[in-house]
């Protein structure tokens, strides 16, 4: 009798136990798998799929820098709109590439504008044009050359354009009260960069817009970066910034010297990490050696 109800009892236990991990398990594949997360003074971040999103929600209104795609530009938005219904006042872009304005047509009839320089606006329009897809775009109404500025409550914003880089194209946009600046793809933190030579990318350029923000920027401020090798890392300090700028730096001395030693492209790609700086890991080495070899013998 006793072996009886102790085979009961553990079988209801071992049921128990299935049926609690079978919970646990449907409820993980019902967590969201983005994160929307606070900063400071109003301004956060949102991660899912692509390159890093800014926000600022306030009494007074709602900005968002960069979009994804637009699955998860939706999502941003539902996020966003349980806090708030303010509008979205500006939608910036940090520059043309589709992880970063994938989403914008989700914010159709929500920004009031979209704001970019002018060539991320033209680079944006090239490659809708030549992908045919310019029906699921939203590009920028508002552009500007050197510097965009505006206020949205007590949140001052400023967005700056230093030169070409990632792209030619590439904006710094800066909470100022807040004091975060949005990186965009200037910053791939210790992974690998895509250097868009298509559209206007210089190394050299890069690494003088990376001291430029350096210089710009005070200790305190906190700097949101468009990728990272560790997921969890998409803000960070100016030695940060200054580990990219000696990753590109390192890049073009290294490429420049084998070039001269008479290495060829071939040679030269079958390098697995750039000499000091081999904290930079991940996958497209090769991307970043083909460009550097470019830039270097044009």
């Amino acid at each position: 009798m006793q072996r009886r109800k102790f085979i009961q009892h553990a079988g209801l236990s071992l049921g128990m136990i299935a049926l609690s991990s079978h919970q646990t398990f449907a409820d993980s594949l019902l967590q969201p798998k983005y994160k929307f997360s606070l900063l400071r003074n109003n301004v956060g971040i949102f991660t899912e799929q692509g390159g890093t999103i800014a926000w600022l929600s306030n009494s007074s209104g709602m900005v968002v820098v960069d979009t994804q795609f637009q699955d998860p530009a939706m999502h941003l938005i539902a996020e966003l709109k349980k806090g708030s219904e303010k509008p979205v006042q500006y939608l910036i872009n940090t520059h043309h590439h589709g992880d970063h304005t994938g989403g914008n047509i989700a914010f159709k009839g929500l920004a009031e504008k979209v704001v970019g320089h002018v060539n991320c606006l033209s680079n944006h329009q090239k490659t809708a044009a030549a992908q045919k897809s310019e029906d699921k775009q939203l590009f920028a109404d508002t552009v500007f050359q050197d510097q965009w500025k505006a206020k949205v409550g007590s949140e001052r914003i400023q967005a700056h354009y230093f030169g070409a880089a990632h792209t030619n194209g590439d904006i710094i946009v800066h909470f100022q009260d807040a004091n975060i600046a949005h990186m965009g793809d200037l910053m791939f933190n210790r992974r690998y960069p895509f250097i868009d030579r298509s559209a206007g990318a210089n190394i050299q350029s890069w690494t003088e817009v990376l001291e430029k923000a350096i210089a710009k920027y005070d200790n305190d401020t906190l700097f949101v970066f468009g990728h990272s090798l560790d997921p969890e890392k998409v803000t960070g300090n100016k030695e940060d910034l200054k580990a990219m700028q000696n990753y590109l730096e390192k890049l073009l001395v290294f490429v420049k010297n084998e070039i001269k030693s008479g290495k060829s492209k071939d040679d030269i790609l079958k390098v697995v990490s750039i000499p000091g700086a081999e904290e930079f890991q991940g996958q497209g080495i090769q991307r970043s050696l083909t460009a550097a070899y470019e830039e270097l013998t044009a």
